[in-house]
């Protein structure tokens, strides 16, 4: 098959581009150990790493305990005197936890607003992550960071605060303890939060604002990190996903603005089991350090006070390679008519020079929307398909498979293969620039219900001017040649092409059909390249093949090894109220370890979601099978009080654990409302109203540090039935002598954002002992109007 040199010389051109742009997202090379001692040392931070994600430190644990000694420590020894916050919170979505943060400050020469560097040092609970990548990197880039910074003697007007804040991976509780009780908080002017969502890839910058980001976009162009990788776009998607940070609290409840880097490629191993060192990339951890040593330098000398300007407008932001572009949310619409307003010039002046034709410009949508419509069919349908053949697909809970990055090269080149199909039978080379004009509306389109529907997109248009530019070129020199066309397509290469594979690394391979229609659309920008190909025909057997060989490789590497395993889940539960016991999963597909316990004959769930355990994808058990009944001690539940004031009915309830225990869920009827609701002290953060607001039967989950037990005391209305239950957790499953389970194959891994390996009690929460006698008056309720002031004061037997 004999094809067009100069075709093969433009693909060649466009993947050097490709590679290029990519090579620019992050560092291709790793400091060493014998960096000068002034300067941020990649492996230096990966030593660090090390010692941190030796083991799982999940909030309760004696490792999470270990990890705080040693960061108090490592503080000190670069010369830092630290502090610690401790206390409990109780977040928005019912969280209780007892944080430990640990602080330090360095002082400034002016006593202005000071810079916070922040990174939680807890690891992912339940999937025994060792949270090397999430968040051991973020911490240890901070040390190395403030080690390098100190030793250079760097001139700092600014205090520079460091916090390792913790319980981020429970509810960001720690975070908010921070900015709630402590007095340093209102001295932060802006914070730098290093995060990670994976294990590899380039590090995204993406800004928390309350108002307009003008101010913290031309302040981060000034600090001129070396690979900066963001734009406007991520964020507004971001905002519109449940995936928030310790920097929102900070935004939300101090109103204190940042940034916040964190890579996300690799995300199969976040939060489980393979957040180890040897998945953790080192040139990812170099990125990180990368923005880390410019921004601290620039933003220790800033007056912070001018980066929170209340009148400050929106910028439109994103990245080319080594560069940071930026202009107003306000140009985005002008910039659009603007360019619909060239296209039209051109279209008319070549229709006068008899170039184009209103037809042939028509006919250019037909190629264009089959391909999209095929290509985004093909996709979906397809993924759908490989679901069904690929069902162990579904135990990944995050939504990437370990091969999903060949789906990714299959599907994007299937897609390329469908568009050449289709411009092989409905265009050829005499009328490309003619049918480029329909790439160019569509795209022109796309940008106009993005100004009002999604501004941060607005950079879009970018890579249209040039299009526009290029076709206008063509209309007044009758030429083009594959140089200019080359040189021209370079803002669509380097713009869009990052996000054919951004969307689904970040939003899962569900998304792929996304990809596959950017990749049409983009590849009508690149119109004046491909269509000129002599043998259009022979590139679609290429691209196809190609798209085949992924295909394959894709399904060699479908099934589980050591490093890529599968994830799963067994639980003990013992119903206290009904004295009997079962093993449940949440599993779709049982394998060899799981139906040890579950059976061979798979028994659908009968009745344990009636009390739904807490979690990320909101998943459910699927599969029980009766369990042996073990001696588990149970909870010791005592009504500390138990009174009538008024209308309303007064409690206070202590749950003690007689085990080592982790987790306490608290579930009540949905009919009970409660009032002035406090647990180990502490309401709600941020809570308008006497009023719990809560979402169905969930009241309260509470992760239990040193076996504390959970005292709750609350309204609620005297004629309210009581009916609570609660479910008593410890992450012992594997461990537990009693139970005697035998450990994973090397293949597998505890399924993360679960709760997972856990013993489990569920009862009734029910009166055990006497109502203290005579009651005690309890302080008031706030709201007036519900308790009458002259009310008697009544014990109450409970239903």
């Amino acid at each position: 098959m004999r094809k067009n040199p100069t075709s093969i010389l433009a693909i060649i051109c466009i993947l050097a581009l490709l590679a290029v742009i990519y090579a620019a997202m992050k560092p291709q090379y790793i400091s060493k150990n014998d960096e000068a001692l002034a300067d941020f040392s990649t492996e230096r931070a990966l030593n660090q790493v090390e010692i941190i994600a030796q083991k799982p430190h999940y909030v309760g644990s004696t490792n999470h305990e270990l990890v705080a000694n040693y960061l108090k420590l490592e503080l000190n020894r670069i010369g830092l005197e630290t502090s610690v916050q401790e206390g409990f919170t109780l977040n928005d979505k019912g969280l209780l936890v007892k944080s430990k943060n640990i602080l330090a400050r360095i002082k400034g020469t002016n006593n202005t607003k000071a810079l916070l560097l922040l990174s939680h040092y807890d690891s992912a609970p339940h999937s025994f992550s060792k949270g090397a990548s999430d968040d051991a990197s973020g911490v240890a880039t901070i040390l190395e960071g403030i080690r390098a910074f100190l030793y250079a003697k760097e001139p700092q007007k600014n205090d520079i605060i460091i916090l390792f804040s913790d319980a981020e991976e429970l509810g960001l509780n720690g975070a908010a303890l921070f900015v709630n009780k402590h007095p340093w908080a209102k001295d932060v002017g802006l914070v730098l939060n290093f995060e990670a969502r994976g294990t590899s890839g380039p590090s995204y910058m993406l800004m928390e604002t309350n108002q307009g980001n003008q101010a913290l976009v031309k302040e981060f162009t000034k600090a001129k990190p070396s690979y900066p990788v963001s734009n406007s776009l991520m964020y507004s998607i971001y905002k519109m996903l449940p995936n928030d940070t310790d920097l929102t609290v900070f935004r939300e409840q101090g109103n204190i603005q940042g940034f916040n880097f964190a890579f996300i490629d690799g995300h199969y191993n976040y939060h489980t089991q393979q957040d180890d060192v040897q998945h953790l990339n080192k040139m990812t951890l170099a990125h990180q350090g990368s923005y880390l040593m410019p921004l601290l330098k620039y933003f220790a000398n800033t007056d912070l006070n001018q980066i929170t300007s209340p009148n400050s407008e929106d910028y439109v932001y994103f990245n080319a390679p080594f560069s940071f572009i930026s202009y107003p949310f306000s140009w985005v619409m002008p910039m659009t008519l603007i360019a619909f307003g060239l296209l039209m010039l051109f279209m008319f002046i070549g229709k006068a020079k008899r170039m184009i034709s209103l037809r042939e410009i028509f006919k250019g949508f037909v190629p264009l929307l089959g391909s999209v419509i095929i290509a985004g069919l093909v996709t979906f349908l397809g993924w759908k398909i490989i679901l069904e053949i690929y069902p162990q697909y579904s135990d990944l809970l995050n939504g990437f498979t370990y091969n999903g990055h060949a789906y990714i090269g299959a599907f994007v080149t299937l897609s390329i293969a469908i568009c050449f199909a289709f411009y092989h039978h409905f265009s050829d080379a005499k009328i490309t620039m003619t049918h480029f004009v329909a790439p160019l509306l569509l795209w022109i389109i796309i940008n106009a219900f993005l100004a009002n529907s999604l501004t941060g997109a607005g950079f879009l248009i970018i890579p249209v001017y040039f299009g526009i530019l290029l076709f206008g070129i063509f209309v007044f020199t009758q030429h083009y040649s594959l140089g200019m066309n080359l040189l021209f397509s370079i803002p669509a290469l380097a713009i869009i092409a990052p996000f054919i594979v951004m969307f689904p690394i970040g939003l899962g391979l569900k998304i792929l059909f996304g990809s596959a229609i950017l990749t049409v659309l983009l590849f009508g920008l690149l119109l004046p390249i491909f269509n000129t190909f002599a043998k259009k025909g022979a590139w679609i057997m290429v691209f196809f093949a190609v798209s085949i060989g992924f295909f394959i490789y894709a399904g060699i590497h479908s099934s589980y090894e050591p490093g890529k395993a599968k994830s799963n889940s067994l639980l003990y539960i013992y119903n206290a109220n009904t004295n009997s016991a079962v093993w449940a999963t949440y599993d779709v597909n049982l394998d060899e370890w799981t139906k040890t316990y579950l059976g061979q004959k798979n028994q659908k769930v009968v009745g344990l979601n009636s009390l739904p355990i807490a979690s990320k994808y909101n998943t459910g058990f699927t599969y029980s099978s009766i369990a042996p009944i073990v001696d588990v001690p149970k909870p010791t539940i005592a009504f500390l009080k138990d009174s009538v004031v008024g209308n309303n009915r007064y409690l206070k309830i202590k749950i003690t654990p007689n085990r080592k225990v982790n987790r306490y869920d608290i579930y009540a009827n949905p009919k009970m409302t409660f009032y002035n609701f406090k647990a180990n002290g502490v309401s709600t953060s941020g809570e308008k109203t006497n009023r719990l607001e809560r979402e169905g039967m969930r009241l309260l989950c509470y992760y239990v540090v040193g076996n504390e037990p959970l005292v709750m005391d609350f309204y609620i209305n005297k004629s309210s039935i009581f009916d609570m239950d609660l479910i008593e957790s410890s992450f012992d499953l594997m461990t537990n002598p009693l139970l005697k389970v035998n450990p994973r194959s090397d293949w597998m891994m505890p399924t993360p954002f679960v709760l997972n390996d856990a013993v489990m009690i569920q009862q009734k929460i029910k009166r055990y002992t006497a109502p203290v006698n005579p009651p005690v008056q309890p302080a008031p309720v706030k709201d007036s109007a519900v308790i009458a002031k002259d009310s008697l004061i009544q014990p109450v037997t409970q239903p």
